[in-house]
């Protein structure tokens, strides 16, 4: 499967690097890599404020009293980079955006009028990966993470958050032609009452919570694995788990039940009789980290991106020289209409045509002296080779309708 390793495509498609004089896991965008990127936080926003998600912007560090508090630091304090002392004070490069969403909900006061909330960012984490753990894109020390945090007035509404969380997944992933058991599957992470180091010790809580996940997902009629001592120290999540191309595992995104912050952040609303009551709070990711999420789509693809995700989308082929002019005219036009095109104009036809099939471009337009005189262009479909002729304008509109319905062609 050498072929789909995203770590051998990632370099040869001009979509990132790993850089060893800026570190290790710290992954270097191309402008290829960072238009697909780009592509993918769009596609999350649009999606998410869709379902009414309210997409914030947060500091990448805070206080380390920030992590204290919430009690991450003692718990991850191991993959956290060191403090950063300054002005007498300490601050951290943030592992994980929760506590920031947190404050964030305490800056005024709510009435259950506004729940559930659904507190949305696309966040750059830093956590400190050992070494021997880091791959290309899938382990990294610096990622975006597609977060979210639902503030909940009762369980039952904390229920049909994160049924409605496995809904937005489900739909993105379907997106990406990635079908529930055949790219991924379910697993309910459980924690373990005896190892109170590594969890909240509250087994009534751990009890009841495990069990509202686990109603969850046979309402869905879901198959999923139940898995022990896989749960965040504040409670069970469902993760969705992918294998890469070398049959390595690892959680994509996940949907987490919170018992533990709502307390340790006195997290409150104010009910209908105007009395203060606990919020529930669900952790979610829509694609989990973008960085991880291009690298399962590197390999599923093999690096030929739909195309509304492609880097270049269409290549622009003059036959000859007297052809030109013509095609940087199509060039701008398309560029126009944001769609992305690269000119091809140099060395011999077939070596060009070869080169756009290397680089995996979805589209070719090819311009000759019949399309020139006539203003239109000849069409190939460069993922099942089916070719037609169009006006420009009509080519245009075919490529904008596929574009935007986010399917390949």
């Amino acid at each position: 499967m050498e072929e789909r390793d995203h770590k051998k495509l990632g370099p040869e498609l001009g979509l990132f690097y790993i850089d060893q004089t800026v570190g290790k896991g710290l992954p270097m965008f191309l402008p290829k890599g960072a238009t697909v990127k780009r592509e993918l936080e769009k596609f999350v926003i649009e999606e998410e404020v869709k379902r009414g998600y309210l997409h914030v912007h947060t500091p990448d560090l805070a206080r380390l009293e920030l992590y204290e508090k919430s009690g991450h630091y003692p718990h991850y304090k191991d993959s956290m980079y060191a403090p950063i002392e300054t002005d007498g004070d300490k601050f951290m490069l943030r592992p994980m955006t929760c506590p920031h969403h947190f404050q964030l909900y305490l800056h005024e006061p709510h009435s259950y009028r506004e729940l559930p909330m659904r507190i949305g960012e696309l966040a750059q984490l830093y956590r400190y990966e050992q070494s021997g753990e880091l791959m290309g894109l899938q382990r990294v020390r610096t990622f975006c993470l597609a977060d979210a945090h639902i503030i909940c007035a009762s369980e039952e509404q904390a229920a049909e958050e994160v049924s409605g969380a496995l809904d937005l997944i489900e739909h993105m992933t379907s997106v990406f032609d990635l079908q529930l058991g055949r790219d991924y599957r379910y697993r309910l992470s459980l924690g373990d009452r005896s190892n109170s180091e590594k969890y909240y010790k509250n087994d009534a809580a751990w009890e009841k919570s495990e069990d509202l996940l686990r109603k969850v997902m046979h309402k869905r009629g879901c198959d999923f694995e139940e898995a022990k001592d896989e749960a965040a120290f504040y409670g069970p999540k469902i993760d969705i788990q992918m294998k890469n191309v070398n049959g390595k595992e690892d959680t994509a995104f996940t949907v987490q039940y919170d018992f533990c912050m709502p307390d340790r952040f006195d997290l409150t609303y104010v009910a209908e009789d105007g009395s203060k009551k606990r919020c529930f709070v669900v952790h979610r990711s829509s694609v989990g980290a973008i960085e991880r999420i291009m690298a399962f789509l590197i390999e599923k693809y093999a690096g030929a991106f739909p195309l509304w995700l492609a880097p270049v989308q269409v290549a622009v082929l003059p036959v000859g020289e007297a052809h030109k002019a013509r095609a940087q005219e199509i060039f701008a036009e398309l560029n126009k209409h944001n769609i992305r095109p690269e000119i091809f104009a140099d060395e011999s036809l077939g070596k060009r045509i070869r080169e756009v099939k290397t680089q995996k471009i979805p589209a070719t337009f090819v311009i000759g002296d019949k399309e020139a005189e006539a203003g239109t262009v000849s069409i190939e479909n460069n993922r099942d080779g089916k070719k037609m002729v169009e006006a420009l304008d009509r080519a245009i509109g075919w490529l904008l309708e596929r574009i935007k319905e986010r399917t390949n062609i």
